[in-house]
C-alpha cells in the first residue's frame, strides 16, 4: 500500500527532491482526503511555475476526483534551485523523470502525466521513460518545442547579432529571463513527431480554438500524429494560461473523468 495520508480532508504539502542537474527542486504534493485512486505528475508552462494560475487550480480539482498531484518548479524557476539559463527542454524532461522517481520512491509511480503548454510537450517526451504511466493529457501544447522560438522575439535576434554569446536576456509576458544558446539548439533538435507517433498510452489533447499563444493547429498536428486511443476536447473561450478559474476547473474535470476511465479500469 502506498504511504499516503488517510484523512477526511485534502492535504497539500511542500516537498523537495534532487533535480536532473543536482539542484533541489521545490514541489507541492496535493492529495485527496482518502487514499488516491491514482497519482499524477503536472508539468507547468514555459517560465511559469507550480503556483502559477492553472497549476494549483487543476491540482485541486483533480484531488476532488480522488487523484493526487505532484506539481513542481523546473530547474531555475520558482522556488527550485539551479540556473534557468543553464537549463533546456531536455533538462525539463529529465526533471520530470526525477520527479516521477521521487513519487515512486515515496508513494507510487505516477499513472497520469499532465502538461500545460511547453510542459505538455515535455510530458509527451517523458512518458516512455516513466514506468507505470497509463495516460497522458496536454493543455495548449505546441506540436514541436521549437515553437517557443516565436515567443522569444528579440532574444533570438540577440543571439544572431551577438555571434558567440552563450546567454541572452529575453522578455516573456513582461518578465525578463536569461536563456542560454543551448536552449535554442536543444529545442530545434527534438524529434517530437516521432515521440508522439510512438506514444503507446491513451492521449487527451485539450486546446482552446482562440489560443493566441500556441495556435489550435498545434493540437491538430499532435492529434493527427498520435495513435489511438486518443481524444480531443476544445476549451472554448479559454485563453492560453487558463486565467479564468472556471476554465481550469473544466479542464481538470475533463482530465480526471477521462484518466480514471483509463487508469483505474486499466489497473483493475
Amino acid at each position: 500500500m502506498p504511504n499516503v495520508p488517510n484523512s477526511t480532508t485534502a492535504t497539500s504539502r511542500r516537498v523537495t527532491f534532487p533535480g536532473s542537474q543536482g539542484a533541489p527542486l521545490a514541489g507541492r504534493l496535493d492529495l485527496p482526503g482518502t487514499p488516491p485512486l491514482a497519482l499524477a505528475l503536472f508539468a507547468h508552462c514555459f517560465t511559469c511555475g507550480k503556483d502559477t494560475l492553472a497549476a494549483p487550480r487543476i491540482a485541486r480539482a483533480l484531488t476532488r476526483h480522488g487523484i493526487g498531484v505532484l506539481r513542481f518548479d523546473f530547474t531555475g524557476l520558482g522556488e527550485s534551485g539551479g540556473d534557468f539559463a543553464g537549463s533546456d527542454f531536455t533538462s525539463n524532461v529529465d526533471d520530470l523523470t526525477a520527479a516521477a522517481g521521487y513519487l515512486a520512491g515515496e508513494f507510487r509511480s505516477p499513472a497520469l502525466l499532465v502538461g500545460h503548454s511547453l510542459g505538455g510537450a515535455a510530458v509527451l517526451a517523458a512518458a516512455p521513460r516513466i514506468p507505470g504511466v497509463r495516460a497522458v493529457a496536454t493543455i495548449g501544447a505546441p506540436a514541436d518545442p521549437d515553437h517557443v522560438k516565436g515567443l522569444l522575439g528579440d532574444g533570438v535576434r540577440a543571439f544572431e547579432e551577438c555571434g558567440d554569446c552563450d546567454t541572452a536576456e529575453v522578455s516573456i509576458a513582461g518578465r525578463p529571463f536569461r536563456i542560454g544558446r543551448r536552449f535554442l539548439d536543444d529545442i530545434a533538435a527534438q524529434p517530437q513527431a516521432r515521440r508522439i507517433a510512438s506514444l503507446r498510452v491513451p492521449l487527451l489533447v485539450l486546446h482552446s480554438p482562440t489560443d493566441d499563444t500556441v495556435g489550435i493547429d498545434n493540437a491538430r498536428r499532435i492529434f493527427d500524429t498520435a495513435r489511438h486511443p486518443k481524444s480531443f476536447v476544445a476549451l472554448d473561450g479559454a485563453d492560453h494560461l487558463l486565467t479564468r478559474p472556471s476554465d481550469a476547473r473544466y479542464a481538470a474535470d475533463l482530465i480526471a473523468s477521462w484518466a480514471l476511465h483509463h487508469v483505474v479500469r486499466g489497473r483493475a
